[in-house]
């Protein structure tokens, strides 16, 4: 029963990653748009936890791979992850695991700050690995247009989803969806 529960919220959770990812402002100097994929990618790893966000991720990142259009500007296809943006849909998947270890050791709010800070941090840096690999950007140009715009709105993104990730865990907890553990 609890498998069970839980494959329907990695699905449900990457179903809200493909909506947030048509959230999406293209950028004239980045082949990186912005989007509200990492905000996404916060609530996943936060309520989901470690290994279940990463399912849930990695769903999303391969339902795109066959073709469905889920990632930003309905587009889908195995060119995204080969492509200059495929770095950052890898670093979903780790930067959500990241998250969730921490978040299962305790959510307290400076755990899940850290958490989501660490998870940025690998987002960015195998978004950036791509964009040198790929694209032949050397790392300080790949710095500036993968990572440097981002960031303002990334912290942003990161205390809205800490303030919506510890409501949602609260309220799980108190319905018994997911155990009682340190604050």
């Amino acid at each position: 029963m609890k498998s069970t529960r839980n494959l329907i919220l990695s699905g449900l959770f990457a179903a809200i990653m493909a909506l947030l990812a048509q959230i999406s402002i293209p950028l004239p100097f980045s082949p990186v748009p912005l989007t509200g994929q990492v905000f996404g990618v916060f609530l996943v790893g936060a309520i989901l936890g470690a290994r279940w966000g990463a399912i849930s991720l990695f769903i999303y990142v391969l339902l795109g791979a066959i073709g469905l259009p889920v990632f930003h500007n309905m587009q889908g296809g195995l060119h995204m992850i080969v492509g200059p943006t495929g770095g950052y849909l890898w670093g979903f998947v780790l930067g959500g695991y990241i998250l969730g270890r921490i978040v299962e050791q305790s959510d307290s709010y400076v755990n899940m700050v850290a958490g989501m800070l660490l998870c940025l941090l690998a987002i960015y840096a195998l978004g950036v690995l791509q964009l040198t690999l790929i694209i032949g950007m050397t790392l300080p140009k790949a710095l500036i247009a993968g990572v440097l715009p981002f960031i303002p709105l990334d912290l942003v993104k990161l205390f809205a989803a800490v303030a919506v990730a510890m409501q949602v865990r609260r309220r799980l907890r108190v319905a018994g969806l997911i155990p009682a553990g340190k604050a």
